[in-house]
């Protein structure tokens, strides 16, 4: 069975044009095609690139936060409590009001403190603000080497300034060493995101994310397998630009570098924009869905491939979207919104309006214990204690 779908994966029918078989991509001593064998390197190589990422952040990132002043929050800590910590382990992290009661009850506390509760101990697992700094930073280094990277092997190649060149002689062409490097450090840098997904700082649209390293590993690896070299080229060169300007806006807003921060997001928005929104369609989609029809019919390796970069302008869409939210909000109010993607505490107003209600607690504590004891008394007569209470607040001894 495992031979027979061996077999059936890998006709030519799926991954080559017409009237072009796997005799025809054979290789000599001086010609190279790419071999899917070749991508189990990435696996390996995506590990590496864990542990130089740990070792980073650990050696560089964390003590370059410390120096350029960026402080951890200190957060209240939720007190030890068996009950609570089952359901928030095992059910829900912000359970309901009906939740809330029961728990209350069962704990013999008041749905108050179960409910604060509940709210710092979801702070306690939200990321620190230096572990985010050493995240940006590891992914601010990582895209600037992949950029220029892709720069250096890429200026000098015929398709990079015109578009048509992709599909030249398509698919029998060779392998450049450069080109193979290239793929392997992209590809393995995106096995790698996937690998620490459980440990990264999860933002709002974590499921968007996971969607995209999905869809762009099988991108780059179907690109591969189908010699679709060139146009992956440039689809992870022109990604690879508007990041390296994501990660830096970043690591100032951790900074509290304000003014900077927001000049950083204004140029990292009209990056984005223009190189998802106006160069990607023209230079990718275009060129994928219309010049390769200049070269060879259709067949399902390019019907396959144009949904896989359709899927990526949809998500390039959905951010943009939030992109251009936030630029409203700049223009209007004329400070950055923060990241709307992120996943902010819930701390500050809600631990001032605790400290208020328990001070109103003790306070309508305070007058009763008073009235009861017999200081005031409802129909105006002298106190019990033998004092007499005048209006400034001070007492005397009869």
């Amino acid at each position: 069975m495992a031979r027979s779908l061996y077999e059936w994966l890998w006709q030519h029918e799926f991954w080559l044009p017409p009237g072009i078989t796997w005799e025809d991509m054979q290789e000599s001593e001086d010609t190279h095609y790419p071999q899917p064998r070749d991508l189990l390197l990435s696996i390996p190589f995506a590990l590496i690139l864990v542990v130089i990422r740990c070792a980073f952040e650990r050696a560089i990132a964390l003590p370059l936060s410390t120096k350029l002043g960026v402080r951890d929050k200190q957060r209240p800590k939720a007190q030890p409590n068996p009950v609570l910590e089952t359901f928030y382990s095992t059910h829900r992290k912000n359970p309901g009001e009906g939740e809330l009661l029961s728990l209350a009850k069962q704990c013999d506390l008041p749905v108050r403190k179960v409910e604060k509760w509940f709210r710092r101990r979801r702070n306690m697992d939200r990321p620190s603000l230096s572990k985010k700094f050493s995240e940006a930073c590891w992914r601010f280094t990582f895209y600037i080497i992949s950029f220029f990277t892709g720069l250096a092997v890429l200026y000098d190649k015929p398709w990079l300034w015109d578009h048509r060149e992709c599909w030249t002689g398509y698919p029998q062409q060779p392998l450049q060493p450069s080109l193979f490097w290239y793929y392997m450090l992209e590809l393995s840098f995106y096995w790698s995101l996937v690998f620490t997904l459980p440990f990264d700082v999860k933002r709002k649209d974590f499921k968007e994310q996971i969607v995209h390293h999905a869809a762009t590993i099988f991108l780059i690896s179907f690109s591969y397998c189908a010699n679709y070299i060139r146009i992956g080229t440039l689809v992870m060169v022109i990604h690879d630009a508007s990041d390296c300007f994501l990660e830096p806006t970043k690591i100032f807003n951790y900074m509290k570098w304000k003014k900077t921060c927001d000049s950083l997001f204004m140029v990292f928005s009209a990056v984005f924009l223009i190189s998802r929104l106006v160069i990607y369609p023209y230079t990718v989609l275009y060129n994928t869905y219309y010049y390769s029809m200049e070269i060879f019919q259709p067949f399902f390796g390019y019907y396959f491939v144009n949904v896989l970069l359709i899927i990526l302008q949809l998500l390039h869409i959905f951010w943009s979207c939030l992109i251009i939210h936030m630029v409203c909000k700049f223009i209007l109010q004329g400070t950055m919104e923060k990241d709307m993607r992120s996943d902010t505490e819930e701390s500050d107003k809600d631990e001032e309006r605790d400290k208020i209600r328990e001070k109103e607690e003790n306070g309508i504590t305070y007058f009763s214990n008073v009235t009861s004891n017999g200081y005031i008394q409802r129909n105006g007569s002298e106190p019990l204690d033998n004092r007499a209470h005048l209006a400034n607040g001070h007492a005397k001894e009869r």
